[in-house]
């Protein structure tokens, strides 16, 4: 049975069949002529590698040739030279669902192969990516890595921010992601810090070449933007030929990795990693993937060094907290995480996209005060969160309204440009990695507007909303339908 995975294992070899019968060379016979050359021609024609491609990919292609990863039946793409840079073309029609390429797992590069490798022993208690970077600079190293042709055809760089020099991340002045880049950064420094005192200094005679922090950061990059997840029991795994496939917003649909359990050879069987193609595809043709349906533009260029074009990829993270100094802190952290918040909450919003349904209900939450704190006593514990689903009172709705009103103005001040600039920006040809900025910072003010819309609006029918008392009178009958309190006169 498919195990289903969300990102591609290996057909066994071709055999040309011992013939048994003789014949004669001198005039074979007609009815065999064109069938044996055209499929002698379409058999050499699908192993063989486009011969304009530069001498270290061929070198791979060969090599997944000798591992039997190519054969008569796959794969259905071969690498090509793209708009993206490397991907993989169809060589024939591949209609949907069809396997597109099979890689065994003995090329897999997990933390399972560490623990198996020269340095498994001293990189037990290693987090899981940090033991497989490490590897893959060591391997880079030796010239009689097992990997070596897949290594060599890896790219030093992407145009992730994380590889971004100062100049460049200045361009991302007032956004979201320069913020977090700064963050991964300093991560990742102290990630190596760690690794060098602890692991690589400690046992020098494993690690005879020189490893550095540039070292380091290529192989989070590789592993940011090339490594498949979601696999069973695979949280981390690089895949030779099935990374060299691209993304496409096109593609709406995470189904096309699965992990199976198939012929890796002649006489051998293994877990393969299955990639099909999730739409038809015609022989010319790119195919393509869907890298992440929940990723936002912002993530898009921390992992990967491009942008979806998909304006819905346009995201902005909202941080609520609730303060230390609130006098019903204890009570209000204890309501959010009953229901699965904390002091601090964050939310994704996303241009054109509804507000998450969790958002309003905080937000009164922390605004909760004055005449309304009686909402916070223990009676109503059960309750609360249902009724913060509504309205509370008008002074409460005003409250977050203006809050987050101000936040969205405090934020789109911070940006060194509008959105009318990097609009006239983008009409001529920019450097890719000030098209990406452009478009974060551009993406980033274009939802802080939204999110401003949304709670302007809301401000402006504050007048027309039912709150907590005319709901509770309502639900007494102590309200007519025209929201008078009724009174009753004794007989």
């Amino acid at each position: 049975m498919d195990t289903l995975f969300t990102l591609s294992s290996s057909s066994s070899n071709f055999l040309f069949p011992t013939p048994r019968t003789k014949l004669s060379l001198a005039k074979p016979p007609t009815h065999l002529k064109n069938p044996v050359r055209l499929a002698v021609t379409a058999l050499s024609s699908q192993l063989q590698c486009d011969p304009s491609l530069p001498p270290p990919v061929q070198t791979f292609w060969q090599w997944l040739r000798d591992e039997g990863v190519v054969s008569a039946k796959s794969p259905a793409a071969k690498p090509a030279l793209v708009p993206e840079g490397m991907g993989l073309i169809a060589h024939r029609d591949i209609s949907k669902n069809e396997v597109v390429l099979e890689v065994p797992k003995r090329l897999w590069i997990n933390p399972d192969t560490v623990s198996a490798s020269e340095i498994g022993s001293v990189c037990n208690g290693l987090k899981p990516w940090v033991s497989v970077a490490l590897f893959l600079i060591r391997e880079k190293s030796r010239a009689d890595s097992k990997w070596r042709t897949y290594l060599d055809i890896l790219p030093e760089s992407t145009n992730s921010t994380v590889f971004w020099s100062e100049e460049e991340l200045d361009e991302l002045q007032g956004t979201q992601l320069l913020s977090t880049t700064m963050s991964v950064k300093e991560y990742v420094r102290t990630e190596f810090q760690k690794l060098e005192q602890e692991t690589i200094l400690p046992n020098e005679q494993l690690f005879p070449s020189p490893i550095t922090l540039d070292d380091f950061f290529w192989a989070f990059g590789i592993l940011r933007s090339r490594a498949f997840s979601r696999l069973r029991g695979q949280n981390l795994v690089l895949i030779p030929l099935a990374d060299f496939i691209n993304h496409s917003s096109s593609i709406t649909t995470e189904e096309h990795a699965y992990e199976v359990k198939g012929a890796a050879g002649l006489f051998s069987w293994d877990y393969l990693f299955s990639l099909r193609s999730p739409a038809t595809v015609r022989a010319g043709e790119q195919v393509f993937i869907q890298y992440d349906i929940n990723k936002s533009n912002a993530e898009f260029a921390l992992d990967y060094g491009f942008l979806d074009s998909n304006a819905n990829r346009n995201g902005f993270t909202l941080t609520l907290e609730i303060s230390e100094s609130d006098p019903f802190y204890e009570d209000k952290l204890d309501i959010a995480e009953t229901n699965g918040l904390g002091a601090t909450a964050y939310f994704d919003i996303f241009l054109e996209s509804s507000l998450p349904p969790a958002l309003i209900p905080y937000l009164r939450l922390v605004a909760l005060g004055g005449t309304d704190a009686f909402l916070l006593e223990s009676i109503f514990r059960n309750d609360i969160w249902g009724h913060l689903q509504l309205p509370v009172s008008p002074a409460n709705e005003e409250l977050i309204c203006r809050v987050v009103q101000d936040a969205c103005k405090s934020a789109l001040s911070g940006y060194p440009t509008t959105i009318e600039e990097d609009e006239k920006l983008k009409e001529s040809k920019l450097d890719p990695r000030l098209e990406i900025a452009v478009g974060i910072r551009q993406g980033e003010k274009k939802v802080l507007q939204h999110i401003d819309g949304i709670f302007r609006a809301r401000e402006s029918e504050l007048l027309q909303l039912e709150y907590y008392q005319e709901r509770r009178l309502k639900d007494l009958g102590l309200c007519g339908e025209l929201e008078d309190i009724v009174f009753w006169e004794p007989k």
